[in-house]
């Protein structure tokens, strides 16, 4: 690895982000002879789950939510809290001497024929090549719907969400049948008053299921792949059976779910058949859509708000890569586990299209130790 510590910024490769998929990449790119630096938009290592809510557990044993070269420790059976996710994940990025630069946001980004300029935060930098993994957390999606300024009550995404404290005695309405969903059902619904909303009917995994039955099924897929198989991945969005979850079903939280409402009332909801419900609070645990807002000047972002991708590699633009946004950047890559299969193929695409005459023999042939 060349440290980035040029004093004329420029790099072969830049990635932007500096949360875990930044990391995975950056564990790889390490192996190789290239010069690269991590900007990162954060204040502190950690990446999104920094802001997290607090209780959050992991919906894989701690083995299982691991990136690579570092097995978060718990073991088999025990679920990280987010602090651990966050405490592994500042140790790993120590561990690896990762060049990372924070706080730095990108801010624009041109290309032409000798390469990517990048205009961030506190200069300019250049690179032959670019990764971006900021993720989706800074662009949370909250869809919308009629007649929202005239509801007296909070609307919030869960990405604002800390602790259920704050809505004591309040009636929450949580809309999202997804793993946020459940678990931020869970706990409110432990001291006050809570309604579910779901777009389907929720499924639940059987109480033996979780991170490690995707991990499996990631690795089924992508055998499938290379074998030129067709293969149906699990839905990511059925809930896993966490603690707190499985003790919200055994109260009888998670038997009732109501499907999306119409429209906003002064003091509640209104669904297309008149059913009314009273809300003081709604929390939409509704997703995010990739934060892409740096790429915008390179014009590779479609009306869904997504670069078109083969895996990781950007099919608009040489030179790009997009890691850990969602199964449109390889299944389940935007998990712990998943993330590392797919930053590794992205490092072996880096190596294969920059050109290798630049790496220094004594650098692309370093035995790099773990």
């Amino acid at each position: 690895m060349i440290l980035a510590d040029n004093l004329d910024r420029k790099f072969d490769v830049v990635i932007i982000g500096g949360g875990q998929s930044g990391l995975a990449v950056g564990y790889y790119l390490r192996r190789t002879g290239f010069s690269f630096i991590i900007l990162d938009e954060e204040d502190k290592a950690g990446g999104a789950w920094q802001h997290m809510w607090k209780s959050l557990r992991l919906f894989s044993p701690a083995q299982w939510s691991s990136l690579p070269g570092i097995v978060m420790y718990g073991g088999v059976d025990y679920y990280p809290t987010k602090d651990e996710a966050i405490k592994y994940i500042r140790g790993y990025e120590k561990k690896y001497n990762l060049p990372v630069k924070r706080p730095v946001k990108v801010i624009t980004i041109n290309n032409s024929s000798e390469g990517f300029s990048l205009h961030a935060s506190d200069g300019d930098y250049s690179a032959k090549a670019i990764v971006s993994a900021t993720g989706s957390f800074q662009n949370p999606f909250i869809p919308e719907i009629q007649d929202r300024r005239l509801f007296r009550g909070i609307v919030i995404h869960s990405s604002q969400y800390q602790s259920p404290d704050e809505f004591r005695e309040k009636r929450v309405v949580v809309v999202g049948e997804g793993n946020s969903g459940a678990q931020i059902l869970s706990e409110i619904s432990l001291i006050t008053e809570t309604v579910w909303v779901t777009q389907n009917e929720p499924r639940f995994l059987s109480d033996t299921v979780d991170g490690r039955y995707l991990f499996d099924a990631a690795s089924r897929m992508y055998e499938a792949k290379l074998q030129g198989k067709p293969f149906q991945p699990p839905s990511l969005g059925d809930v896993v059976m966490v603690p707190s979850v499985k003790a919200a079903r055994d109260r009888g939280i998670l038997q009732k779910s109501l499907r999306p409402f119409d429209r906003y009332s002064t003091d509640g909801l209104v669904w297309a058949d008149g059913h009314e419900e009273k809300a003081d609070v709604v929390i939409f645990c509704t997703g995010f859509k990739a934060s892409l807002l740096h790429l915008a000047s390179l014009q590779v972002v479609n009306t869904e708000g997504k670069v078109p991708t083969f895996e990781t590699k950007a099919t608009n633009m040489a030179n790009l890569w997009l890691v850990g946004y969602g199964n449109w950047t390889g299944f389940a890559s935007a998990t712990l586990i998943g993330v590392g299969r797919s930053a590794r193929r992205t490092v072996d695409e880096i190596v294969a299209s920059l050109d290798s005459s630049s790496i220094p023999e004594s650098s692309s042939n370093q035995k790099i130790k773990n």
